[in-house]
Formats: structure tokens, C-alpha cells, sequence
């Protein structure tokens, strides 16, 4: 049901894929879901499709974000990117949510998580969501080790900080392993961590519903 190479190896072909000119992604053959190993299962399919519509979202982010520190972005602009930030972040979490129900629903008929196991802090989705960052900065540190007409110490400042993201991700997709394969023998548990945002709900952000108000009567 869960592999991290697998998961690396989607993040990575699609942050490449939609990086390209729209005609060649449309020409980039579909998303291939390999066998995930032992513990594969029929669900496997749908949720690494969670996995790589969890990753769209935080490219989306990373490079909305990036239209907000352009240089000359008017105040209008700034506010605008900023709206479809917080609307993309929650998607994003929303997201990191919901791999982890599929993968706890796809556990549940097996008695896991096993109630009496240590609980890990972090859950499967939250490792994914920081694998996907992971993959969109190796991707764009590369760029820059690559970039032509740059000084030598440009490129070599960013292979050195490349170096560092792909240990930090080798090390991270070691641990989601590890926590699944301990979760599946009953000796660590997770659970659903709910992200709760406030900020994108009239009912709860002050700063909309004090706008939202009507004004007193005179």
C-alpha cells in the first residue's frame, strides 16, 4: 500500500512533467502506478493518485507564492495572489488529510493501528506533504546548479544545497518506511491529525466576519 520510493518517483516525474511547455505535457505519456510491494492492494492505485494530486497542489503553491515576490506586483496583485495562496494551502492540507484517512480506513479491517503501540508523532500524510516540498526544491536547486551564465560559485553553492535535499529526503523517506512497516506489525501507531485552519472560514477569522457584520442600528 505505501512505498516512499514510489512516492518520491511520482513527485519527481510530475515536477518535471508540469514544468514543461503545455504542449509537451500533453504529449507526456499518463501517470504509471507501479506495484508498491508486499503489501499492495487494490486501493493502492487510488491513493498514490491522493499522493500525486497532494503534490499538484503544493506545486501550485510554490510557484503562486512566487508571483507574489515579482518585483513592481501592485498592491491589487499581492492581494489577489494572496487569496488564491490561502485557497491553495488549505487544499493542500486538505489533501495530506486525506491520504491519511485512506491509508487508516485501508488498515482498519486489520485491527491496525494497533491501539497499544507507541504513537509516532508525525503521520504518513504530513511525511508525504514534506516529501513533496522536498521534490519541488530538489528540482529547482538542480535548475540553478545547471543555470547557464552564472558565476562557478553559483553552481557550486547549489550543488553543495543539493547534496543536503537529497540526504534530508533519502533520510525522511527512510523514516515513512519504516513507520508503515512498524505500523503494519503493530509496534507504532498513528493517527489523524486535523490541521483545523481558521484563517479561509467566515465563521472563525475575525478578520472576515467583523467585516462581514452588519453594521449597528443608529
Amino acid at each position: 500500500m505505501l512505498s516512499a520510493i514510489e512516492i518520491v518517483r511520482i513527485q519527481d516525474r510530475q515536477t518535471r512533467d508540469w514544468h514543461q511547455p503545455p504542449e509537451a505535457q500533453s504529449q507526456a505519456a499518463p501517470l504509471q502506478i507501479e506495484d508498491a510491494g508486499p503489501e499492495t492492494h487494490s486501493a493502492a492505485p487510488d491513493w498514490l493518485l491522493l499522493v500525486a494530486r497532494q503534490h499538484r497542489a503544493n506545486f501550485d503553491l510554490w510557484h503562486i507564492e512566487d508571483e507574489a515576490r515579482a518585483p513592481g506586483a501592485t498592491d491589487a496583485e499581492l492581494a489577489a495572489v494572496k487569496r488564491r495562496i490561502d485557497r491553495t494551502n488549505q487544499l493542500r492540507n486538505d489533501l495530506a488529510e486525506e491520504i491519511d484517512r485512506a491509508l487508516l480506513a485501508w488498515l482498519e479491517p486489520s485491527g491496525l493501528p494497533s491501539p497499544d503501540a507507541p504513537l509516532h508523532s508525525e503521520s504518513p500524510g504530513l511525511i508525504v506533504d514534506r516529501l513533496s516540498i522536498l521534490a519541488l526544491k530538489i528540482y529547482h536547486t538542480r535548475e540553478e546548479a545547471q543555470r547557464a551564465g552564472t558565476l562557478p560559485d553559483h553552481a557550486a553553492r547549489n550543488r553543495d544545497r543539493l547534496a543536503i535535499l537529497e540526504e534530508q529526503r533519502s533520510d525522511l523517506a527512510g523514516c515513512l518506511d519504516r513507520l508503515w512497516r512498524e505500523t503494519l506489525v503493530g509496534t507504532r501507531r498513528f493517527k489523524l491529525y486535523r490541521q483545523l485552519k481558521m484563517y479561509n472560514d467566515p465563521a472563525l477569522n475575525p478578520a472576515i466576519y467583523r467585516k462581514l457584520a452588519p453594521e449597528p442600528a443608529p
